[in-house]
Parts: C-alpha cells; structure tokens; sequence
C-alpha cells in the first residue's frame, strides 16, 4: 500500500489543533473562572474539549481511512469510515446536550463562548496549515519510467 500524499497535511492539522486546544483550554479555564467562579472553569473546559474532540473526529477519520488507499476497497471503506465519525459525533453531541443542558454547574454563556471559540481556533489553524502545506496538482499518480512508443527499448 502507498501513502496519500495528504497524509502529511493531515497530521499537521491534528497536532497543531492539538496544541492550541491545549492553549485555549488553559485560557479558557482562566476566563471562566474569573467570569462565573467553579461553573466557569468547568464549562470552558468542557466546551473547549467538546469542541476539540468533535473537530479531530473528522481528521483522524480520514487518517485512519488512508491506510487503505491502493486497495480496490479504499473508496467504500474511505466513505464508510469518514460518514461513521459525523455519525459518530452527530450523537455524542445529542447525547452532551441532553446530559449537560440541565446541569447546576453549567454556566450556558460560557459553554457557548468556549465552543465557539475552538471552532474558530481550529478553524484558524486548517487555514494556516493548508496555506503553507505544498500538495502537487497531480498527486498520487504514477509517471511511466520508459517510453511506450521507444522501439530501442524492446529490441
């Protein structure tokens, strides 16, 4: 099996996301708690973490799909395992909105600011990742090493 020249890209993608989920997480914490006290820091951590974990999902989906490609099966199992993860994170989403949504400890404002906040953070670090990455037009293609129509070649 070969690589997927998008691999690469990828996993910049999931390590610098990684890392400044770490750093809003952090921030986060510090600003809820200064906000709404305990309720504060525990709901920034857990938007952040929401956020993180529903935004890695997909990448390392694909990551986790790539292993495949060169086989006669990768566009079936890529689609499979890719459409599992959003189904995946389509439920533990309904399923933390449900537990979550009445909890005393849970200050709304700050959930939503954090989640929010993750998303654009993770958004901001796909666009600076993919604006640097270098990802030929022609990827993942094979050039012939010899001249199909040079008649010295088979003589």
């Amino acid at each position: 099996m070969s690589t997927v020249s998008s691999t690469p890209i990828l996993r910049t993608t999931v390590i610098w996301s990684a890392i400044v989920t770490g750093a809003l997480a952090v921030v986060g914490a510090v600003v809820g708690y200064l906000v709404a006290a305990e309720s504060g820091l525990w709901s920034a951590l857990l938007g952040v973490l929401l956020a993180a974990v529903f935004l890695g999902i997909t990448s390392v989906s694909i990551l986790i799909a790539n292993r495949w490609f060169g086989t006669d099966l990768y566009v079936p199992i890529f689609f499979g395992i890719v459409l599992g993860g959003w189904l995946l994170k389509f439920i533990v989403f309904l399923v933390v909105l449900f537990v979550v949504r009445d909890q005393p400890w849970v200050n709304e404002l700050v959930f939503f600011l954090a989640i929010v906040a993750g998303i654009l953070a993770s958004l901001a670090v796909d666009v600076i990742v993919l604006t640097r990455m270098r990802l030929p037009y022609a990827s993942d293609t094979k050039l012939p090493t010899t001249d199909p129509d040079d008649t010295s070649v088979r003589e």
